[in-house]
């Protein structure tokens, strides 16, 4: 899309590359970084040795594209740890105090069903860009990053409850914990999901933002059969003001099925949440001075829990998309590279409805039911992407909505920025 920013990819020669991404994809004030595998970029192979020296590779290969591009890593201020066992957190956390050993991100941490590779762990990570895309006109780059935690939600002392850079806020992937006693709450997967709500609430009013500006939600279940459970309370706190429900406004969203999540609970849930006011030395602005701007196409599938589109300031977040025709409601026929298809077209009817195309992606996530497919499924990506600019994220997980073999997700840049309140 023509505009100030640009979507500006970049790659090292210290980090793995696969052809199909950029190891880091920036837009304006924020820096997208792929998932990173335990491969060591010399060999081409996996590292030898057990989940610690997996560990310990991801976190490398992230901190090399990370310093490739001029920053450190005290500039995440997301990292996203994927295991194959659950029971591997502890050790990956041992080697994950070695590069965060101070300032801790925000963080969410979940075991799936099957990584690229046969890998045992993979490390994604969001970093701050102060100085933006503007071609040739580099942007002010002393903008501050603000962390925070309130007793109110749980505590961790490997991650903050929320991190706020320039016009967002993303918040430490909430468990169903009680706050008071530091264990989960009592009950089934409703009080979970409500638990888990509960948190992210507390945690927007400490820093005095509404619930309603939340952009986009990652629920991540253990059991794909419980997210009716999950929607039945999850629509109890979307729309949350009165403004928001005048509108019917409800965030982008993705329903992630994994293998397990820690301390055994059965549902979890990311949050990325519009910061209006900046962070210094951005100039205050009114909470609301900057418009959300939820956009739906008929050209897509339509769900009332989730927006297809949630634009704010320089970013579009779309909500996943499986396989599905939005003329019929019905999951297309034929295998992973007709599924795949439809996939990729969904989102490519969101974007051009707003205006956008794919080559505004910045990241692509990839949920895959057999990761034995992703040859087809990066056949059929690479017509999509044929320059590979987005940062990616595959995982495998054991199953998807409505049978389906794939679905997607993609943050767009969005050059024009929203418009502020009139």
């Amino acid at each position: 899309m023509s505009g100030y920013n640009a979507v500006a990819p970049a790659n090292t020669e210290n980090a793995p590359k696969n052809g199909l991404s950029s190891h880091s994809a920036a837009f304006s004030h924020y820096s997208n970084i792929s998932a990173q595998l335990p491969i060591d970029p010399k060999t081409g192979e996996l590292v030898a040795g057990g989940i610690k020296a997996q560990a310990e590779q991801c976190f490398n290969n992230l901190k090399a594209v990370v310093e490739s591009v001029d920053h450190v890593l005290s500039d995440v201020v997301r990292v996203s740890v994927f295991v194959k066992d659950i029971a591997d957190v502890d050790a990956v956390d041992e080697v994950y105090k070695t590069f965060f050993p101070t300032y801790v991100p925000a963080r969410t941490t979940v075991a799936v069903a099957d990584l690229p590779k046969g890998a045992s762990v993979q490390i994604d990570a969001l970093i701050t860009h102060g100085l933006g895309t503007i071609p040739n006109a580099p942007q002010a780059g002393d903008l501050i990053k603000l962390t925070n935690n309130t007793h109110n939600a749980p505590t961790s002392t490997l991650s903050t409850q929320t991190v706020a850079f320039s016009h967002y806020n993303n918040l430490t992937t909430q468990l169903p914990i009680d706050p008071k006693t530091g264990r989960l709450v009592v009950g089934g997967v409703k009080e979970q999901t409500a638990q888990a709500l509960k948190n992210i609430k507390a945690i927007l009013e400490s820093i005095d933002v509404p619930f309603d500006d939340i952009v986009k939600a990652t629920v991540f279940v253990t059991d794909l059969a419980d997210v009716e459970a999950v929607n039945e309370v999850y629509s109890r706190f979307f729309p949350d003001s009165a403004i928001a429900r005048a509108v019917a406004y409800v965030p982008a969203r993705t329903v992630a099925p994994v293998a397990a999540l820690p301390l055994g609970a059965s549902v979890a849930i990311e949050a990325v949440v519009s910061h209006g006011d900046g962070t210094p030395p951005q100039e205050i602005e009114d909470r609301h001075g900057i418009v959300i701007w939820a956009n739906n196409t008929e050209n897509a599938p339509i769900d009332e829990l989730s927006t297809q589109t949630v634009a704010f300031s320089h970013y579009n977040h779309l909500s996943a998309q499986l396989p599905i025709d939005a003329k019929t409601g019905e999951v297309v026929s034929g295998g992973i590279k007709e599924q795949t298809e439809q996939t990729l077209n969904n989102l490519k009817a969101i974007a051009e409805s707003i205006e956008h195309s794919l080559e505004d992606a910045v990241k692509v996530n990839i949920y895959v039911k057999n990761i034995a497919d992703l040859d087809a499924v990066d056949e059929t990506y690479k017509a999509f992407f044929p320059e590979g600019k987005p940062a990616r994220r595959v995982v495998g997980v054991s199953e998807l909505p409505k049978g389906a073999l794939v679905q997607i997700d993609a943050i767009l840049g969005n050059a024009e920025g929203t418009p502020r309140k009139a």
